[in-house]
């Protein structure tokens, strides 16, 4: 597979995201203009599509609820309390910054994913929640990126 698309690919994974995407591409050794440009793609794409897309992954687990598959709906509803709980602190304190701040936040449960369900479930209005979820994503790559050249060992 072409070395651009597996690390777009990877940066739409949730967790994993353009932050782990660029890990993955250096260790690779893809070209690092080219990991980064597909990882920021990702970013990007993440950052617009989710905000739009939740209410109605919301409205389909809830639908969920009521099949055979209702464990599933259940293991989202139990992430979305988990979500609610880990970001309220920053995001009620310091609203864009703080959402910004909690996607930048290079571990597992922080990112775009996340931060997009944390702003869909707090109520941040879209023209906020994309410009925090771009930039936090941003950040997060380039807080991995450093240790990734090995700068830091």
């Amino acid at each position: 597979m072409n070395g651009f698309l597996e690390v777009f690919l990877l940066s739409l994974i949730p967790t994993f995201e353009g932050r782990y995407a660029i890990v993955y591409g250096i260790g690779m050794g893809y070209p690092m203009w080219e990991t980064l440009l597909a990882a920021s793609l990702g970013v990007l794409l993440l950052s617009l599509v989710l905000p739009a897309a939740l209410p109605y992954i919301d409205r389909m687990m809830l639908w969920l609820e009521g099949t055979f598959l209702r464990k599933i709906a259940h293991l989202y509803l139990y992430y979305v309390e988990r979500v609610r709980k880990k970001a309220h602190p920053y995001v009620e304190k310091w609203g864009f910054i703080g959402l910004t701040i909690f996607v930048a936040i290079p571990l597992p449960g922080t990112g775009v994913w996340t931060g997009a369900l944390a702003a869909y479930l707090l109520a941040i209005e879209k023209r906020q929640t994309v410009p925090a979820l771009v930039l936090g994503g941003l950040l997060s790559m380039a807080i991995t990126l450093l240790p990734a050249l090995g700068l830091f060992g």
